[in-house]
């Protein structure tokens, strides 16, 4: 268990990745005198997830809201800020086989779709747009995943199947032909052998969010729970921190603000990615808001 000097400055083992939104951040452009950060996680950031819900291997850093929701769950001495590290579109990172007759998304029931891990947050939210937008009923699709949830004590649903720990990478199984289609958290594959599954995806994702009116947020800032309890200073200066290196990166183009802060600007993509987990089985219920945060945390805004 971490133990945290109760005045005075602080260095934390921080699991961050780059991306436009941190890197006034992570060059030191942004300073205090109070928080020093170790940028001590790996380069791809969902890579350390596991050890910072499983080990405490980091006492601040970003983490999917879907692993989040499932720390809650059981019970992880975790502690969500109400600060957005990287959020974007989920509509393109869904993908259909061109070696197979083409189907939608309306048409995926009785397909096999390949997915890293069942749990993983970018899975949650395309999920979640095939069933409200689609009407696809996901009980009735196989979900074809190399591997487990970041929380150990998560099962997988009877309608996921797991590959074996040497087979291919779904994103490999998916140019094979092997599965029907996949949903992927990096970068799409550029092949003739795959297409956008949801057609016209940016133009799709652009309704969605005129629909909702808010953007599908992925990763969050979050701290040790010890931490939050006993440095309330420390937290209000990472929250300073981090609303500056948000004023630092350059605008959307197309204006729309992928990164909110703040309670009630994330009210609804939280309310709706809870709505999501409990439909997909992996969380039993969605929390209040209030839960979501603590006293300190939630008087940041």
């Amino acid at each position: 268990m971490p133990a945290y000097p109760k005045s005075g400055p602080v260095t934390l083992r921080t699991n961050l990745a780059d991306y436009p939104m941190t890197r006034a951040l992570k060059s030191g452009a942004i300073k205090s005198d109070l928080v020093r950060f170790d940028f001590c996680g790996p380069k791809v950031a969902n890579q350390g997830f596991k050890q910072m819900v499983r080990e405490r291997a980091f006492d601040a850093g970003e983490l999917a809201i879907g692993t989040f929701l499932e720390a809650m769950t059981y019970g992880k001495p975790v502690t969500l800020l109400p600060a957005v590290v990287m959020g974007r579109f989920q509509h393109g990172h869904t993908l259909r086989s061109t070696l197979k007759p083409p189907f939608g998304p309306a048409d995926i029931e009785g397909k096999r779709i390949g997915i890293r891990s069942y749990t993983q947050t970018t899975g949650i939210w395309v999920r979640g747009i095939f069933k409200h937008e689609y009407g696809v009923d996901l009980n009735k699709v196989t979900w074809v995943c190399n591997d487990d949830g970041h929380l150990a004590e998560f099962k997988d649903p009877p309608n996921v199947e797991r590959t074996p720990s040497d087979a291919k990478k779904v994103d490999q199984m998916l140019l094979d032909g092997e599965v029907d289609g996949a949903i992927l958290g990096v970068e799409n594959v550029d092949d003739p052998r795959v297409a956008p599954l949801i057609p016209n995806p940016r133009e799709a994702a652009l309704e969605w969010y005129a629909k909702y009116n808010t953007v599908p947020v992925n990763h969050l800032f979050c701290v040790d729970s010890d931490l939050a309890a006993t440095r309330p200073d420390v937290i209000a200066e990472i929250y300073r921190m981090l609303k500056e290196t948000k004023a630092a990166m350059p605008p959307s183009p197309d204006g729309i603000d992928f990164h909110p802060f703040g309670i009630e600007a994330l009210e609804k993509p939280l309310q709706m990615i809870m709505e999501y987990s409990v439909e997909q089985k992996i969380t039993p219920r969605a929390f209040k808001m209030d839960e979501l945060f603590d006293d300190v945390t939630r008087r940041l805004a």
